[in-house]
């Protein structure tokens, strides 16, 4: 498995046990607010184990883009430098 690979299954974990689903349930696409029922207390959860466990800050301000997986390990690659 590559780094980036994972990175992104580490990063499905911490989303799942956060949103207290289990991570095959979350998809890469899938809504946090609309599929999993996420509030804005669980994102920001969601922000702070990103921060501990691969040392990323990730501004607040971006929050309403992290809608899903995807898009959330996007912001983290780009905030930590993570190459392609």
């Amino acid at each position: 498995m590559s780094g980036e690979n994972e990175r992104y299954e580490q990063l499905r974990e911490i989303i799942a046990e956060v949103l207290e689903i289990e991570t095959d349930e979350l998809t890469d696409t899938g809504d946090f607010a609309e599929e999993y029922q996420a509030d804005s207390l669980r994102a920001i959860e969601i922000l702070a184990r990103i921060d501990k466990e691969f040392k990323v800050e990730i501004p607040q301000s971006e929050l309403p883009e992290l809608r899903n997986l995807k898009a959330t390990y996007e912001a983290v690659a780009r905030h930590a430098g993570w190459q392609d």
